[in-house]
């Protein structure tokens, strides 16, 4: 009887034990849901919240450009590289008119340089095509203007070519310009515009035109000092065009060859060598060095001895060289002698020690 309450109690335990545990593990099952869950109002609010913060940052990524180096050395060597090859042209050009009037082609240098610009112009940037020296260097005009966002380009190189309107200012600012300043310089010189006696409209005129070109060259030396920090717009007409220099081809290596530039240092040296040596040798002395080695032998005259080795004229006042007694004129043999106190005889290389008339007495 014991033992069957002590059982019913023990069941009583487990049945209250039980019924009070199942609703807290079903408490936590649904807290646990509604953390992992959020309610489709949350996601709204969220998506709300953040929305601006995505389209500021977008719009900054649109904004700002990959940023690129293009080397410095690549875009001044396509410039250098230009003008060479325009003065090519222009010595081409000027051998067309050699049969002409002579000084007639300078009256129109700046006229055939203008056109040999713009025939440059018209095959190149015109047609969307890069100069030859730009061509040689691997590069290309880009406006910047136009550059893709960070986030739709690859290497940075990417970016549309120049845009008509910057075609033809090009063209303006490079042809045009030049042109009409070398024509306003010519004529303001022609005409003495500085002179003081001048007119005082000419005088301004001629004042203005300095002010402008040294305004010019200050802004272009400003220019050149920022193209040599940041790598960008090598003149003043590609910075106010935008129009930069990138590379044409990212996977194309710089391939320049010195073979040429090591020729030519070459030879500068060797000449330089030349020219400071050869005034310290004597060319008698060179001489008697590379007679031995001579086959030529003279013939009449010079065999016989009775003409002078050095001039190879028969002496008018014939003196003979000491210890060797070989006939000389006696200007060849005393200018010799002054030159070289250790001078030896052109015919057997005997050291000279003293020179005497034909019949007469030795002198030192």
């Amino acid at each position: 009887m014991v033992e069957l309450v002590v059982a019913e109690r023990q069941r009583e335990k487990e049945a209250v034990h039980g019924h009070t545990t199942k609703p807290n593990q079903i408490h936590h099952h649904h807290h646990h849901h509604a953390m992992t869950l959020p309610s489709h109002d949350a996601w709204i609010h969220t998506s709300h919240t953040l929305l601006p913060r995505w389209k500021s940052l977008s719009l900054l990524s649109h904004q700002s450009t990959l940023p690129i180096s293009i080397s410095r050395v690549n875009q001044v060597d396509a410039a250098r590289l230009d003008v060479e090859m325009s003065a090519m042209l222009k010595e081409q050009l000027v051998k067309v008119f050699l049969l002409m009037k002579p000084g007639m082609l300078f009256q129109y240098e700046a006229e055939l340089d203008a056109f040999l610009e713009f025939l440059i112009w018209r095959f190149s940037i015109w047609v969307d095509k890069p100069t030859p020296g730009i061509a040689l260097m691997n590069l290309r005009y880009r406006d910047e203007r136009a550059v893709e966002p960070r986030d739709k380009v690859r290497t940075g190189l990417e970016g549309p070519g120049l845009t008509v309107a910057q075609k033809l200012w090009y063209c303006v600012a490079t042809v045009g310009g030049q042109y009409i300043w070398a024509r306003l310089q010519s004529f303001s010189a022609f005409r003495r515009w500085g002179d003081t006696e001048q007119r005082p409209l000419a005088r301004r005129l001629w004042i203005l035109i300095q002010r402008i070109e040294g305004i010019y060259r200050a802004a272009s030396f400003g220019n050149l000092l920022i193209f040599l920090c940041t790598g960008r717009y090598r003149n003043l007409i590609e910075r106010a065009l935008r129009a930069r220099l990138v590379y044409g081809s990212p996977n194309m290596n710089r391939a320049v060859s010195f073979e040429y530039m090591n020729r030519q240092l070459v030879w500068n040296e060797f000449s330089e060598m030349l020219l400071l040596l050869l005034p310290l040798l004597n060319s008698s002395s060179v001489k008697n060095l590379l007679r031995p080695f001579s086959k030529d032998k003279s013939s009449g005259s010079a065999e016989d001895g009775t003409a002078c080795p050095i001039c190879q004229a028969t002496p008018t006042i014939p003196y003979v060289a000491l210890p060797c007694q070989h006939r000389y004129c006696y200007y060849c043999l005393r200018t010799r002698c002054a030159a070289a106190p250790s001078f030896r005889c052109s015919r057997c290389s005997e050291p000279v020690v003293a020179m005497q008339r034909l019949g007469g007495v030795p002198t030192e």
